[in-house]
């Protein structure tokens, strides 16, 4: 039962780096002016407010990952586990977030005809890197 609460907490960790390594790319995709290139309006700034909200919820998202990894004879293929478990978030914010929160219709088609890609992109960096380094964390064990 402790290795589970354990793996728990590494999850939320990992999930919390998860979303620092996304929200980096995402940042500095903007500051590149990728998502402009195809017009798509999403150019955060790197703010605390913008920071602290993506990393709360890449926790938060890390517990569901727990739910692929939870059992001793799941936990293999750490990263691919994360690439799938990042639909999860993506399908969140394509068909929650962005026509009832934030209003920019669904699949935030309002900021421009691509962002569902970058959204999907962003997103499978947060799984690729949530995955990695849960399984960095947790070790062999």
């Amino acid at each position: 039962m402790l290795r589970s609460r354990i793996l728990i907490a590494v999850c939320f960790c990992a999930g919390m780096l998860g979303a620092l390594c996304s929200s980096l790319v995402t940042w500095k995709a903007g500051q590149m002016g990728l998502p402009a290139m195809v017009n798509v309006q999403m150019s955060p700034s790197l703010s605390t407010d913008w920071l602290y909200s993506r990393l709360i919820w890449g926790g938060l998202w890390g517990l569901t990952y727990f739910l692929t990894v939870a059992s001793l004879k799941s936990r293999r293929h750490w990263a691919r586990k994360g690439l799938w478990i990042s639909l999860l978030p993506t399908a969140f914010q394509l068909f929650f977030v962005y026509p009832y929160m934030t209003r920019h219709g669904w699949f935030g088609l309002e900021l421009g005809q691509f962002t569902p890609l970058f959204i999907v992109f962003y997103n499978m960096i947060w799984g690729l890197c949530t995955g990695i380094f849960c399984r960095l964390f947790w070790g062999r064990g």
